[in-house]
């Protein structure tokens, strides 16, 4: 009903940007207002704007959807707010990411999150990125959340190829991969800083046969020179960050 309502506000020539702003305060609130929400996951809020992304990425009730690499979960629960019970949220992780004193730690949050099926249309999932346990044209939507630039620092030369295939296999034609990423700068060593340049995923994108749609500035930052590891005290949490939504068409 949304899309129709979308399409005809085209038709007249109408902005629907009061529509996708009412949308993103709608999710804001709830995401606030959740009872159980991490206190820490509601003040990193201000930092990601995570209704405004997934606004921005068209994710609506009833969808299928995956938060890829998702550690902990911070973007699986504001998906699993987005989706409403209607929709599935799966949450992969790597077995390795989920092993030793950090692994644990992940395990244990991950545990914690969803204890007592409170976030009911969360489904786990056990496996690398690029080899999911999903069937073809099965999800409405992908989310790789500060964790592409990985892709390109990997030893394998093929993984952001791989993954981004993989990505085509799972999206149903129309389906969207939303990548929330660290900005670089050309100049400096971006993998050594975790960041990741907007206009190699464009390409790599591209080259694997998705559309990209659009690039939002919701998460831009220009106070942040990108020279610095995104871990520096003095920018963690407000690194200049690009959120592209690419798109299958086919």
């Amino acid at each position: 009903m949304k899309q129709l309502f979308l399409i005809l506000l085209a038709a007249v020539g109408l902005s629907a940007q009061p529509l996708l702003a009412a949308d993103a305060a709608e999710l804001a609130a709830a995401l606030s207002d959740a009872q159980g929400r991490p206190d820490a996951d509601k003040a990193r809020d201000a930092g990601r704007k995570p209704a405004e992304v997934v606004t921005f990425l068209g994710i609506e009730e009833g969808m299928t959807v995956v938060d890829l690499i998702a550690a902990a979960g911070y973007y699986t629960e504001v998906l699993s707010h987005s989706v409403g019970s209607q929709g599935t949220v799966y949450m992969q992780n790597s077995a390795a990411s989920l092993t030793g004193n950090r692994g644990e730690r992940t395990a244990a949050a991950i545990e914690q999150r969803l204890a007592n099926d409170r976030l009911a249309n969360v489904e786990r999932l056990t496996s690398a990125p690029d080899d999911l346990p999903l069937p073809p044209n099965s999800l409405d939507a992908a989310v790789i959340a500060l964790e592409f630039h990985e892709l390109y620092r990997s030893d394998n030369p093929n993984a952001v190829a791989d993954f981004l295939a993989e990505m085509r296999r799972v999206l149903k034609p129309g389906g969207v991969l939303g990548i929330i990423e660290h900005a670089g700068y050309p100049i400096h060593d971006n993998g050594a800083l975790h960041r990741a340049l907007e206009a190699d995923v464009v390409a790599d994108a591209q080259m694997a046969g998705f559309f990209v749609e659009a690039a939002g500035r919701m998460l831009r930052n220009i106070d942040d020179d990108r020279s610095q590891g995104v871990f520096a005290q003095d920018i963690r949490g407000a690194t200049d960050r690009f959120v592209l939504r690419v798109r299958k068409m086919r």
